[in-house]
């Protein structure tokens, strides 16, 4: 009878404290219980296939996304990015986050997308349609404030967050070594290495303040190449005390303040690690360097997969897929949607079943996915919107508290070159002739000087625009005797170089990369703006030449 009774209680103790196959699976995201627990729980009832899906990140090509992705979504994906080919209509891309939020939560354990674009500030701004073309970070660099970097992030983001985006893929802390880049250029702070960190950690804090998570990039630094991992597999050959005393630094103050998510690079640095792997690729870079000295805590995104920079290393996708995951990265970026039985997906699949560490590194990463958004959902206090709303948007783009701060964020960056005869006294100056490519520029100019002349060229000035223009200027600027010239390419300087020993009084805009004025030294007056379709950089620089406030930035490297 004890005997009896002992079994009965047993079994009804194991009943309490065992639970049902039945009641595990009813576990969701949005149970009240704490983050940690709530997110081994789910990863460790998810199957292999959920469990890789939630670590895979795709875009998608058309206007909306296609069926495809949303089959992806229902399969698990955890992630999904907007890049910049289908963006100009921000309602339909509010319309789409929308949806796909909305699939989301048809899957058993209701997980979130995490949603991510690029919207650095300057050149760089993949979500178009109204959102504020910001002077960015090498006009943050040369006014030196670390409230500027902050404020800049703050009011990007609150404007990609009323779209529903909640992962913003900046600040690039790449130094600006390398002079002849065109893929950092103006993109960087600037060549020190402690101001880049001290500005890049307040961007990532503006960014959470208004509620996107930031992701600093490209580790371990891009800035020492001339090269674009898109197309190639840059190799910046410096030894390991240069690495440590300059690219690294950056990241030691990204890391202190415990930024919550890092993009690494396709980038090889084989007298560190001599196998010549991409960092992105690198066991060496993020597990035993990033984690494990450096002590970085947050998820790690690799850039685009589809790049060069990877594959040609790898041989395949799939197997660049495989040593992503293996090196340490959490989520895999992929900026088309794969089809559903590509080779990326079953034979990294099947190595779950076969191999238990590539399963554990899966495992790993998708917890640390889970574990972030739930951080964000749950304790983010004021999130991005899991439906937002198209009908709302237009209260909220362009941001209109950003419109004035970002004017005087220009006026602060603007940096003298060359100091010549400015303000231009009307007066004495003669006629004034405008070159440039931007409407804004010649709107914004014709208001401080309306009898000016105009010529428009385009912004990608082929050769033979370049060489029409050349010719034509002979008649167009025989009677002017001030020229104010736009100069954000190599073929804008060409145009510029006209006006060499004229006689003219020439005023150049730099509109790009500082060095482009390298060969201008002859004009009477060279003004850095360090954005070239920034109304703001514009409106400041014309300021200058206008009189109308003391430029006091500085050019932020040697």
């Amino acid at each position: 009878m004890k005997k009896a009774l002992a079994l009965v209680l047993s079994s009804l103790i194991a009943l309490f404290l065992i639970p049902s196959t039945a009641h595990a699976q009813n576990v969701s995201f949005w149970d009240d219980v704490p983050n940690e627990q709530l997110a081994q729980t789910i990863v460790d009832q998810m199957t292999n296939s959920e469990l890789y899906s939630q670590i895979l990140m795709f875009g998608w090509a058309g206007a909306e996304p296609e069926t495809l992705l949303y089959d992806w979504v229902s399969r698990g994906l955890g992630n999904v990015k907007v890049f910049g080919w289908n963006t100009n209509d921000i309602h339909l891309v509010a319309k789409s986050i929308n949806s796909l939020q909305k699939s989301s939560q048809n899957n058993r354990f209701q997980i979130p997308l995490f949603v991510a674009t690029d919207q650095e500030g300057g050149s760089i701004r993949h979500v178009k349609g109204d959102t504020l073309i910001t002077p960015g970070n090498m006009a943050i660099g040369a006014a030196g404030y670390p409230a500027d970097a902050w404020y800049s992030a703050y009011y990007i983001s609150r404007e990609i967050k009323a779209l529903g985006i909640n992962m913003n893929f900046a600040p690039t802390v790449d130094l600006f070594t390398n002079h002849d880049s065109s893929i950092i250029g103006t993109r960087s702070f600037g060549d020190d290495p402690n101001k880049v960190g001290i500005l890049g950690a307040a961007f990532a804090a503006g960014s959470i303040a208004a509620g996107v998570i930031p992701t600093v990039k490209h580790f371990p630094g891009h800035g020492d190449t001339d090269l674009d991992s898109h197309g190639r597999l840059p190799q910046i050959n410096i030894d390991f005390e240069t690495f440590k005393n300059r690219e690294l630094v950056p990241y030691t103050y990204i890391i202190q303040e415990e930024t919550p998510a890092l993009m690494s690079g396709h980038l090889s640095f084989p007298q560190i690690d001599s196998s010549g792997a991409p960092a992105s690729l690198s066991k060496y870079f993020l597990t035993d360097l990033l984690r494990n000295q450096m002590g970085f805590k947050g998820l790690i995104i690799t850039d685009d997969m589809e790049m060069v920079g990877a594959t040609i290393y790898a041989g395949t996708i799939s197997n660049a897929f495989k040593l992503a995951i293996e090196a340490g990265n959490d989520i895999i970026l992929s900026s088309r949607t794969a089809q559903l039985n590509e080779a990326l997906w079953y034979k990294n699949l099947e190595l779950m079943d076969t191999d238990p560490a590539f399963k554990a590194r899966v495992k790993d990463s998708a917890y640390r996915v889970i574990k972030a958004k739930l951080d964000y959902y749950k304790n983010q206090a004021d999130p991005a919107p899991l439906y937002p709303d198209p009908d709302t948007i237009d209260n909220y783009i362009p941001d209109r508290e950003g419109e004035k701060y970002f004017i005087e964020q220009a006026c602060r960056s603007i940096t003298v070159q060359k100091q010549g005869t400015y303000p231009i006294d009307t007066n004495t100056s003669g006629k004034i002739l405008l070159l440039g490519s931007l409407s804004v520029f010649f709107n914004d100019a014709l208001l401080r000087y309306p009898n000016a002349g105009q010529v428009y060229f385009n912004y990608d000035t082929g050769p033979n625009e370049t060489q029409w223009i050349i010719d034509q200027l002979p008649d167009i600027s025989a009677s002017y005797q001030t020229i104010i010239i736009c100069v954000s390419n190599e073929n804008h300087v060409k145009i510029a170089n006209y006006f060499k020993n004229k006689g003219k009084t020439v005023y150049i805009l730099s509109t790009m990369s500082p060095e482009l004025t390298n060969d201008l030294g002859w004009a009477d007056t060279i003004l850095l703006g360090y954005s070239w379709r920034c109304e703001f950089s514009l409106r400041a620089m014309l300021g200058v030449l206008n009189g109308e406030y003391v430029p006091a930035g500085v050019k932020p490297y040697n």
